[in-house]
Parts: C-alpha cells; structure tokens; sequence
C-alpha cells in the first residue's frame, strides 16, 4: 500500500495491509506471461481491493527480487533495438506450484474473513 495514503486509508481497517497479497497478485498476473515491472504494476491495480492505487514500484522490485531468490520467476533483460533496455519477468514451475498453494490458502482465509464478518455484522446490529 503506498504510504503517501491519506492517514484514515493506512490503517489495517481499511485495508491497508492488502499489500501483503502482491506476492500472489504478482505470480497471478504473470500466468498471463512475462511482462515488464512497470506493465506488471498496472495490473495489480485493476485488481479490486488494491484501492484503485498503484502499489510502490520501489516495494514491488523488492518483490519481485524475493520471489526471484526463492525460484518462483526468471528475469532477462529485453534489449529492443530501440529505447531502453527492461527487466521481463516471467513465472517458473516453482511458481505455478506457490501460486497453487496460494490459491488454497487464499480460500481459507476468504472462508475465516466471511465467518469473522457475520459475527462483527451482528455484534453491530
């Protein structure tokens, strides 16, 4: 989440620590295939529950360098003939098995959010 969010929309209540979901929102995108970081930024902010904000290009390479320490993607510089070169990233094997873990554990917490929502929905009524 960048911090340059208004105080009110930094707090977790309001989401603000959605930004611990890039990783998967990151391997989720690049299923699509490899793209270039600043391609791949757009992308996670269409994903609804990223506040319409472009997440920290900054903490994204951070990210992306993790995930490429661990195995989960590759990066080669693209070299067109013109303009400038750029990191391409792209998903490994290791990284479709992470992201199938994501998906998993993804569930379980959408299944622990509705139930902890309906208590806090009637303890509010």
């Amino acid at each position: 989440m960048p911090e340059n969010l208004p105080e009110n929309l930094q707090c977790p209540c309001a989401g603000a620590t959605l930004d611990k979901l890039l990783q998967p929102a990151l391997l989720a995108v690049l299923m699509d295939g490899p793209l270039h970081g600043y391609e791949l930024t757009r992308r996670i902010a269409e994903i609804p529950g990223f506040l319409d904000q472009s997440p920290d290009i900054s903490g994204i390479y951070r990210i992306l360098k993790s995930l490429e320490n661990r195995g989960l993607i590759t990066s080669s510089w693209d070299t067109p003939d013109h303009g400038r070169a750029k990191r391409l990233v792209e998903i490994t094997p290791s990284g479709k098995e992470c992201l199938q873990k994501w998906n998993l554990t993804l569930k379980n917490y959408c299944l622990s959010i509705n139930s902890l929502h309906k208590i806090v929905k009637k303890k509010l009524q």
